[in-house]
């Protein structure tokens, strides 16, 4: 399975500085990328606003995306359209482009993505799409997939700057404690934003989602000679 994701900053248009969110959403990803190293093809500019990765598995793409949605500073969010299905390389006379039913599904999810957010689901940031060559229990995977996408975004767009860091640094394994000392409050307090933001929930997907990666990443090792 591959998986073709696009990213796309929300709001970019009205951002103070375009040049500056960028060189943050660059090395915020750079970040991301070395906490996970996951990306076959890392997440990358290509037009405008618009950054582009190839993942092996469904559960890497999304650990990744959640990753970055609670590494990025307040002001500064993406957007993400996750495509299952063929990506191939087309050789041109000038490059070697990309191509396949991967990446036409994942522009059909992420223009989903901001029909959602005009309608009921403002707070939505990710969608997934298989692509129509793939078999009825990929396009199942996908539709219980996207069930957790809209109440795990639900949850992030509830939080503030500060408790996005502290859940990303309980998704990396970081004691309440620890997290205390790096805000400079008490845990106590760190306790109270977590347990009042439902970071809880976020944190156990996270950890759902790297023992999957953990399980394939063994049984890929079993089957190598």
């Amino acid at each position: 399975m591959s998986v073709a994701v696009l990213a796309d900053i929300v709001g970019s248009r009205s951002l103070p500085d375009r040049a500056a969110a960028q060189r943050t959403l660059d090395a915020t990803i750079g970040e991301v990328e070395q906490m996970l190293g996951l990306p076959v093809q890392a997440l990358r500019p290509t037009v405008g606003d618009e950054q582009q990765a190839v993942f092996d598995e469904l559960h890497e793409a999304m650990a990744f995306t959640l990753l970055l949605q609670l590494s990025l500073p307040e002001g500064l969010e993406c957007r993400f359209g996750l495509g299952i299905g063929e990506v191939r390389e087309v050789e041109s006379s000038t490059a070697t482009l990309s191509d396949g039913s991967g990446w036409w599904a994942a522009r059909e999810a992420i223009e989903t993505v901001h029909a959602m957010q005009q309608r009921r689901t403002p707070r939505a940031r990710a969608w997934i799409v298989a692509g129509s060559d793939e078999d009825e229990h990929v396009h199942a995977l996908a539709d219980i997939s996207n069930a957790y996408l809209l109440a795990r975004d639900e949850l992030l767009g509830t939080m503030n700057a500060r408790t996005r860091r502290l859940t990303r640094g309980r998704c990396l394994g970081l004691t309440q404690r620890e997290l205390a000392l790096a805000e400079g409050i008490t845990q106590p307090a760190v306790s109270q934003a977590l347990a009042a933001s439902g970071a809880a929930a976020v944190v156990e997907g996270f950890a759902a989602l790297r023992r999957t990666a953990l399980r394939h990443a063994s049984s890929r090792d079993q089957a190598t000679p």
